[in-house]
């Protein structure tokens, strides 16, 4: 069988100490038989990796950033697919899905596809609205509420115990052993991703993680359960190793029938020492770490582009138990020619 030939765009390049997942999202796509695929980079920033790594990414062009709005973003995504007939976009990141949801008509009007949630389903499981997922979808969430000022975090804290998790509206997670570590966080937080910053009851025990894909009616397409390994002081997975854990399986199963959720998803997880698993946060797209269950036998990134293209896609039944990925750093030498010619035309 004759490969399809798609021009695919890509976000989240930013493969660094807190990696995007472009990368590994671009390596499971490039593995696919039944594909031929041509892969543009989206970047905000002119020193992403991804950018310079040609064996990947065939081209880049810059875009706004999701402050400058939807409008913005879609007249530079114009500007692109007139040069490169982009057939399917595939964002990233979870600041950046609000404008590419809402601009899910007008994308498919210029002839490209997306395969993301609606807007109610990304909005029900914002961090900030997790204990009312919770009690509707029956998981056990950890105690939490959302703050906005210093004085809010002060009433807030004064029904918790120490340690809790100061938590950005988007990323990032520490945890505060006192008021003056908190309210150093607090501050961190809302300069860096703005309101509301996220105070959480802080649950001992065992982080596990898993990584799911939704068809948007109900089925689970794919789900693999993950232990992290090595964890950096940003709290993300430098190594983890897929385990065999049917309550991971089935609580996947379950959010995503309940939901009908559309697209990757990440369920990010604690197991207590009384066995109890509590849901600490949803994030609405593919996890960095989504190349292990490409190794484990589940290929998410190629399964969400027949997804996306309305291709039937078989659930998968199984995957590897054992696997282990582990990150590392490598320095990649790039002419400065190459960086002034992005900087200056806005592409490369």
């Amino acid at each position: 069988m004759t490969p399809q030939k798609l021009t695919v765009a890509v976000t989240g390049l930013n493969n660094i100490d807190s990696p995007g997942p472009g990368i590994p999202v671009i390596r499971g796509i490039r593995e696919s038989k039944d594909f031929e695929v041509r892969i543009i980079g989206l970047a905000y920033e002119h020193l992403e990796p991804g950018i310079y790594m040609s064996e990947l990414v065939d081209k880049t062009y810059m875009i706004p950033y999701p402050a400058e709005g939807k409008d913005a973003l879609f007249n530079r995504l114009v500007e692109i697919n007139e040069k490169e007939k982009i057939d399917v976009i595939i964002p990233n990141f979870d600041a950046e899905l609000f404008s590419f949801i809402k601009l899910e008509k007008q994308l498919e009007g210029i002839g490209i596809k997306t395969y993301l949630p609606t807007i109610e389903q990304f909005d029900e499981r914002n961090k900030s609205n997790l204990p009312a997922y919770g009690k509707k979808y029956g998981v056990n969430v950890p105690a939490g509420t959302e703050v906005f000022s210093l004085s809010d975090l002060g009433n807030a804290l004064k029904s918790m115990n120490f340690p809790v998790m100061i938590k950005g509206k988007y990323y990032d997670a520490y945890p505060a052993d006192s008021l003056e570590q908190a309210e150093g966080y607090f501050s961190k937080m809302s300069a860096k991703w703005g309101y509301p910053v996220i105070v959480q009851e802080f649950i001992r025990g065992t982080e596990v993680n898993v990584i799911a894909l939704g068809d948007g009616k109900g089925n689970l397409i794919a789900a693999v359960p993950m232990r992290k390994q090595y964890i950096t002081d940003k709290g993300k997975a430098w190594g983890g190793i897929t385990i065999e854990d049917p309550s991971l399986l089935e609580l996947a199963k379950q959010i995503i029938s309940q939901t009908k959720w559309k697209g990757g998803m990440e369920l990010e997880l604690i197991r207590s020492a009384d066995k109890k698993l509590y849901l600490l946060e949803i994030n609405p797209r593919i996890p960095a770490w989504v190349y292990l269950a490409v190794g484990a036998g589940q290929n998410i990134p190629e399964a969400l582009l027949k997804l996306t293209l309305g291709m039937d896609v078989t659930p998968f039944t199984r995957y590897d138990v054992g696997k282990m990925f582990i990150r590392y750093s490598y320095d990649m030498i790039v002419d400065l020619e190459l960086f002034s010619r992005l900087t200056t035309s806005g592409e490369l």
